[in-house]
């Protein structure tokens, strides 16, 4: 009997390491999108009870931060990040948002708890994310990854190495390094 459990520790273990890490990168991830792509649209609800799609931003830059689960360690930190230096990311024209698989309920409970000032996005039937290449249907969650689309709705960056400490000053720092045009005062 103690041998299952320390193998069941192990393995939940190991889950959460590589949730902790942004996840795992599948081979039709790889192959689906790609910098120069189109940007697959999308239409979820947002944490602030708006429904949000792509074509709505059509000429502005956007940012989609996705990120595995709400109320996890690692996803709190991010959002966390994208709450409380924001104003990084504000200094650019961009519109940004994070999103994950979990209903747009526990989204809603989630950003509440952490006071965020952009929405999050709810995609809980996986289209979304199994569009964008993100989902990791060995454990239905979203890799950690952030999704740069240009004005024209084509992928500017793809972020696979996401650090959810410092996810808002590395979201600022990348669109810099785009020359993403900064928002006029």
């Amino acid at each position: 009997m103690n041998r299952h459990r320390l193998a069941l520790a192990a393995a939940v273990a190991c889950i959460a390491l590589v949730l902790s890490r942004g996840g795992v990168p599948s081979a039709s991830a790889a192959e689906a999108l790609k910098v120069g792509d189109p940007a697959p649209d999308f239409s979820l609800m947002g944490s602030d009870g708006k429904m949000h799609s792509l074509k709505d931003y059509a000429g502005k830059t956007v940012v989609i931060a996705w990120f595995p689960k709400a109320f996890t360690g690692g996803c709190t930190a991010e959002c966390k990040s994208m709450h409380e230096h924001g104003d990084a990311i504000r200094g650019y024209d961009v519109v940004y948002f994070t999103a994950s698989v979990d209903d747009a309920e526990t989204n809603k409970k989630f950003a509440e708890s952490l006071k965020v000032d952009y929405p999050i996005l709810s995609d809980p039937d996986k289209s979304v994310a199994k569009a964008y290449g993100v989902l990791m249907p060995e454990y239905g969650v979203a890799n950690r990854w952030t999704f740069y689309i240009g004005p024209d709705g084509k992928i500017l960056a793809i972020d696979t190495k996401v650090k959810p400490a410092s996810a808002a000053e590395d979201v600022a720092a990348q669109l810099g390094a785009l020359k993403v045009q900064k928002r006029k005062s």
